[in-house]
């Protein structure tokens, strides 16, 4: 399995929610709903949620949040592949989020830098 980068810079072959999909361990994929529940203190969460085959597919699963994530929507809307790519990144969206996960604002940096 090669590196999937979502548009949020984040690396979905580091989440073990899209690996459990990948893989169709049901009983993974409840483990991660379970420990998500309480992590994340959402108790609406389930395997449904957690499966997701990466926020680029259009005709996938999406995990919960992604459906309406607005970095993501922003970046379909734009027809970008992820927000490094786009004239401007770092916006405000983009940046919120990605105070919470320097690996991957590292990741869209590069990108960015790169285009």
């Amino acid at each position: 399995m090669g590196t999937t980068i979502a548009v949020c810079g984040l690396d979905c072959t580091q989440c073990e929610a899209y690996l459990a999909t990948q893989a169709g361990d049901e009983a993974a994929k409840e483990s991660i709903a379970a420990k998500w529940r309480t992590d994340y203190h959402h108790p609406g969460i389930d395997v449904a949620y957690v499966t997701c085959d990466g926020c680029l597919e259009f005709e996938g699963r999406l995990g919960g949040h992604c459906k309406e994530c607005e970095v993501r929507l922003c970046a379909v809307e734009r027809n970008l592949p992820n927000c490094g790519m786009c004239d401007e990144y770092a916006c405000e969206k983009v940046s919120a989020l990605l105070a919470f996960i320097p690996s991957a604002k590292a990741r869209l940096d590069a990108i960015h830098a790169g285009r």
